[in-house]
């Protein structure tokens, strides 16, 4: 297992493509913000068209994601990506509309992308030989961080320096963009997802029953959302500039970028549940010690660690789903992993703001740990009850002569165990 493996003419294709679809979404909820803060109640206006915004993504990831067919893939992303597009397009071209024009665009924009994310994602995997897998996961988390580091900067600037509309028109322009650079890249996801269509258990059974991978990965970007969204105040809690709040979630970017490349370097011992399990409790006392530490210093180097650790707790959770279905649901699990990661973000930020008005930053963050750690441990007992009825089943049919038995289970499981690889 080598990143050697990913050096192709696609595989660059794809990173393009991948980085035109995403950066708007990075860079749509402070783009929102920017969009109408001159407005009177500007800010507040702002948030609503920011919220506005993640819902259409949490409802299009699932609804739209389950809709994805392998055959057709590339023709289902374009519609999204076009479908994105015209919704960023529209909020850049009528910054003074209605708020509720501007609410409806936001929705579009949000919506119909949102199974982008789950079918790039299982292109991607397509592109590379199966040993390569983690790395190809390894190397989308680090672009992905890249993203996140740039856009909020890139926001800033387009903003106070050119136009409020201009990162809305960016947005829609690389979205578009995207869209030619599907066309240089496979139609389908690959043979193997077809054969996962053909027969079996319907789509939707399929995936709720892989629903202890979404409440782990939901807990891990309820950590991450914790993490962004209490520490301006969490600095002044402890005397110190707010200022400092850019440089160290860039710094935790940077780390989960480099989190990511070390995961893909080599194979980790372990079940995937359990090693995800210990990688979020490592990310829990990271954040627990920035809460806890009272110099600027400490809490840099502790959201650093945490966003390292975090990636890695994410790529096991994206290879857990891709063993836990069937070929031919990989690209809709993810996009409903999207939607659980981002419904879970959302709490957050509401939990984050309720805590924040009756007790100090340090508790809101150290409540939230608690609840990402209830997550994590429910995923865990959730994935030990399914393997364990699992083997029950597997023992059941060879009692009875099982062949029929399993064969009927086969689709359900898709490549086996969730622990299979390892």
């Amino acid at each position: 297992m080598s990143y050697r493996d990913l050096a192709s003419r696609q595989v660059l294709v794809w990173a393009a493509t991948a980085v035109g679809s995403r950066m708007p979404v990075a860079m749509a909820p402070l783009a929102l913000v920017f969009l109408v803060r001159e407005r009177p109640g500007g800010y507040t206006l702002g948030a609503a068209l920011a919220a506005a915004y993640v819902i259409g993504e949490i409802v299009g990831a699932p609804v739209l994601g389950m809709r994805l067919d392998a055959a057709r893939g590339r023709r289902h992303l374009a519609l999204g990506l076009v479908g994105g597009a015209v919704g960023f397009a529209g909020l850049g071209v009528l910054p003074g509309a209605p708020s509720g024009v501007l609410g409806a665009f936001a929705f579009v924009a949000g919506f119909a992308p949102g199974a982008v994310t789950g079918g790039l994602r299982t292109l991607l995997t397509s592109l590379v030989p199966d040993r390569a897998v983690a790395q190809a996961l390894s190397t989308e988390s680090m672009l992905m961080a890249g993203v996140w580091a740039v856009s909020p900067v890139a926001v800033a600037w387009l903003a106070l320096g050119v136009a409020p509309r201009a990162p809305l028109l960016l947005a829609a322009a690389l979205m578009a963009s995207s869209v030619a650079g599907l066309w240089r890249l496979p139609a389908r996801w690959d043979d193997e997802a077809r054969e996962g269509e053909d027969g079996g258990p319907s789509t939707l059974r399929v995936l709720i029953r892989a629903w202890p991978v979404y409440v782990t990965g939901a807990a891990s970007l309820t950590l991450l959302g914790l993490s962004e969204l209490t520490l301006p105040a969490l600095l002044e809690q402890r005397g110190i500039g707010i200022g400092w709040t850019g440089p160290m979630l860039a710094g935790m970017a940077a780390s989960a970028a480099l989190g990511a490349f070390l995961y893909g370097v080599r194979a980790w011992p372990g079940r995937l549940r359990t090693r995800s399990a210990v990688l979020m409790c490592g990310m829990s006392a990271f954040v627990v010690l920035a809460a806890l530490i009272p110099g600027a210093a400490g809490i840099a180097v502790a959201l650093a660690l945490a966003g390292a650790i975090q990636s890695g707790a994410l790529i096991t959770r994206n290879l857990a789903l891709r063993e836990a279905v069937p070929p031919g649901a990989v690209a809709a699990g993810y996009s409903v992993m999207y939607a659980a990661a981002g419904a879970g973000y959302a709490a957050t930020g509401s939990l984050a703001g309720g805590l924040l008005q009756v007790v100090a930053p340090s508790t809101a963050v150290l409540a939230g740990v608690a609840l990402g750690l209830l997550l994590t441990a429910l995923g865990w007992w959730g994935e030990v009850r399914g393997e364990a009825r699992a083997r029950a089943s597997d023992t059941a049919g060879r009692t009875a002569g099982g062949v029929g038995a399993r064969a009927e289970r086969a689709p359900v499981a898709g490549r086996g165990d969730a622990e299979r690889l390892l």
